[in-house]
């Protein structure tokens, strides 16, 4: 009879232990997804900041070599504005 009620308490704190355990564990997903939100929000700005200085870049070395090959005089006049609109 006493192992039966030793088991019961067993089970008892055993069931208490695990309530508690994940009751403190309540908000951790949401701040998980909240720092891999801002992770990807920030990665993401990177990249557009790195694809637009390259677009930028590479638009207006088409525009001069596109004007050399052509004959005419790239003094900046045509290719000045590529990427500022």
């Amino acid at each position: 009879m006493a192992e039966l009620g030793l088991r019961a308490y067993v089970a008892g704190r055993s069931g208490l232990v695990s309530w508690r355990s994940w009751a403190n564990e309540r908000g951790e997903g949401v701040i998980s997804a909240a720092i891999a939100v801002l992770i990807m929000a920030f990665l993401g700005a990177g990249m557009w900041v790195a694809f637009n200085t390259i677009f930028k870049n590479t638009a207006t070395s088409t525009c001069e070599q596109t004007a050399k090959i052509g004959g005419q005089q790239a003094t900046g006049g045509d290719c000045s504005n590529l990427g500022n609109e």
